[in-house]
């Protein structure tokens, strides 16, 4: 392990979902409508809605590639072309800090973290494959979240921060969700970028049929976090003839190149909504989706506040700056990230134990360095600046 001046809080990692953590606790008449285990040809496979779902190649996680075996990979390294599959490695038994709290806080220990946030892997691929059947998409995660607080806790022995998923496509079953989270000392929920879809139809998140969810964790002063996961945006790809665009690191030329970002488009819409002017309390944070986003969605907000500044309560770079919190992948240009943002708005996110993050949650502290943060700048992006979105900020 690298050695640290300080604690840190590591703002992504994950756990590896129990078999049964969308059944343990689902309502019995949606059995046959969500989530279901089958052998097929000899190999487990998950079906959601009746389908087998690729979201994940090897749902059961057992067993699975070790912790960062695909960094050189994710910094643009691969010289060679290997397949991602061969880049895996040999898979090893799971691990058991994978599934257990009090297993991973011996390896938070071990690892010199003081707190994380806990997220899901399998979880946020799952909305969209259950977007045509929205009761029983929120039957799952109902069943999710009860597994999650049973298995990990939402703030458990307050090192551990497990962040129940919430879908908005049904806004009365957001505020309950949230309400029954937060009775639980939930400190961050979870959800994937994109426009959402409800009983009448697409809608922005910022649209103020939402608006007793947002008010829910404006006043409760929690922090809403965006994951990168399965977005609505899939279906758009099949537009350009990528008609098998679901399985992770099914990698293609294209994937990497496409500029769809639902993520910017998400954050866009919530600054061209006023949804931060509702909701002045209101603090976001976005995980596994990088950092390059935040460069062009600044350059389209500089020109939009120049042709229609009425149109926004403020500069809309200023309201993203005072609500937004940015977890870039340790491979991005941190430089200029800083320089946008300042250090009390970048997080540190190390994604593990997933193949594309670091084998030592620590070592991030070497791409701060290799961009000549100051040892102030990295304790605030490394642990400060995680443990403030930690501890509830009611609204006054």
């Amino acid at each position: 392990m690298t050695e640290l001046p300080f604690q840190m809080f590591d703002c992504d990692n994950h756990y590896y979902e129990a078999l049964d953590a969308f059944t343990r606790h689902l309502e019995p008449e949606y059995k046959k409508r969500t989530m279901q285990w089958a052998q097929i040809g000899g190999k487990t496979r998950l079906l959601v809605g009746g389908k087998v779902n690729k979201f994940i190649p090897n749902p059961t996680f057992d067993p699975v590639a070790a912790p960062g075996v695909m960094d050189e990979y994710f910094r643009g390294r691969n010289p060679k072309s290997a397949d991602p599959k061969v880049l895996f490695g040999e898979l090893e038994p799971i691990r058991a800090e994978y599934r257990d709290r009090d297993a991973r806080l011996a390896c938070m220990d071990r690892q010199g973290m003081e707190g994380c946030i806990m997220l899901p892997t399998l979880g946020v691929g799952m909305e969209q494959a259950l977007i045509d059947d929205i009761p029983a998409m929120t039957a799952a995660f109902r069943a999710f979240n009860r597994w999650l607080h049973e298995d990990w806790g939402f703030s458990y022995r307050n090192r551990i921060f497990a962040a129940p998923y919430i879908t908005l496509s049904d806004p009365a079953n957001a505020v309950a969700e949230l309400e029954w989270a937060l009775e639980r000392d939930a400190r961050f929920v979870v959800m994937v970028g994109g426009p959402v879809m409800t009983a009448s139809g697409s809608r922005a998140p910022a649209d103020r049929v939402f608006d007793g969810f947002w008010q829910l964790a404006n006043d409760a002063g929690i922090t809403v976090l965006y994951h990168g996961g399965e977005s609505p945006y899939t279906k758009y790809l099949k537009d350009w003839g990528e008609n098998d665009f679901t399985e992770a690191f099914r990698a293609n030329a294209f994937r990497g190149l496409v500029s769809a970002n639902p993520l910017q488009d998400t954050i866009a819409s919530h600054l061209a909504h006023g949804l931060f002017a509702r909701f002045p309390n209101l603090r976001l944070a976005s995980i596994e989706v990088g950092s390059d986003w935040v460069f062009h969605l600044f350059e389209k907000l500089t020109k939009s506040y120049g042709q229609v500044p009425h149109l926004y309560p403020e500069d809309p770079r200023e309201t993203f700056k005072r609500h937004i919190w940015v977890s870039p992948f340790y491979e991005d240009e941190l430089k200029s990230l800083l320089e946008l943002l300042g250090p009390d708005h970048i997080l540190m996110g190390s994604d593990y134990p997933h193949v594309e993050g670091l084998t030592d949650p620590s070592l991030y502290i070497k791409d701060l360095q290799n961009y000549d943060y100051s040892p102030e700048e990295c304790q605030r992006v490394m642990r400060d600046n995680g443990l403030f979105l930690a501890t509830r900020r009611p609204a006054v």
